[in-house]
């Protein structure tokens, strides 16, 4: 799909006969649904389950994005970007995810998600400064910025003082995750820059299968490897 043709299947199902609000409202609806059965998904398996293993369902979500996007049709033979423009993307890709997910054993799934919202801010200033976009930003763009900090500062005061799973590390963790965001946000703009004819599907098959080794030194160094696969198992 490239170009006006971007957004006009879902699960296969082509869209292109339905008004363009209608086509917006079904992709926007089914993404926000989906958001929030992974959310409660994870949350359980966190939190009720205990399985507080990042790296390893990060690994194991991974081949599932893969997998899937195979199904739709996507093989590498469709790439039109080399197989090396996706390292640096797919290190701080599997970075974010891994700690993004191993911040629910310390957090509250809100409080992730809050954090995870302003993921805007070190885009936007990082943005700033990589050759290639060297992005600027209107005044009222700077003004939602501090607002959205604010917010988040006295979401974290009360969450602190009220919520029962609330840990410095998990602040920590999912801190560092958005500095990876940032990085992931700016990385993958420039290659779509750079290459037009780039597609979403390419860039989430390409830096998922990349990043999958980029996995495998935390889950032995954790130990996840073994016990997320034990666990799991049972």
């Amino acid at each position: 799909m490239r170009g006006e043709e971007q957004g006009r299947f879902l699960f296969g199902i082509s869209l292109a006969q339905k008004p363009r609000w209608q086509q917006f409202l079904l992709c926007s609806s089914g993404f926000f649904f989906g958001y929030l059965v992974n959310g409660i998904c994870e949350e359980y398996v966190y939190n009720r389950l205990q399985l507080s293993y990042g790296w390893y369902l990060t690994f194991i979500q991974g081949w599932v994005y893969v997998a899937l996007i195979y199904l739709q049709g996507f093989t590498p033979k469709q790439m039109v970007n080399p197989w090396k423009t996706y390292v640096k993307l797919s290190g701080v890709l599997m970075g974010s995810h891994g700690l993004t997910k191993g911040s629910l054993a310390f957090l509250n799934y809100p409080a992730q998600i809050m954090f995870k919202s302003t993921k805007v801010l070190p885009v936007m200033i990082m943005g700033a400064f990589i050759p290639g976009l060297r992005r600027k930003y209107q005044f009222h763009e700077y003004a939602s910025a501090v607002l959205l900090v604010v917010g988040l500062i006295l979401f974290t005061l009360a969450d602190a003082q009220t919520s029962p799973n609330f840990n410095v590390l998990g602040v920590l963790m999912v801190s560092s995750a958005l500095v990876m965001d940032a990085f992931v946000g700016n990385f993958q703009e420039v290659i779509f820059t750079t290459n037009p004819e780039t597609t979403q599907m390419e860039m989430l098959f390409c830096s998922t299968l990349v990043g999958m080794p980029f996995l495998i030194v935390p889950m032995v160094l954790t130990g996840e490897l073994f016990e997320g696969w034990s666990s799991c198992s049972k």
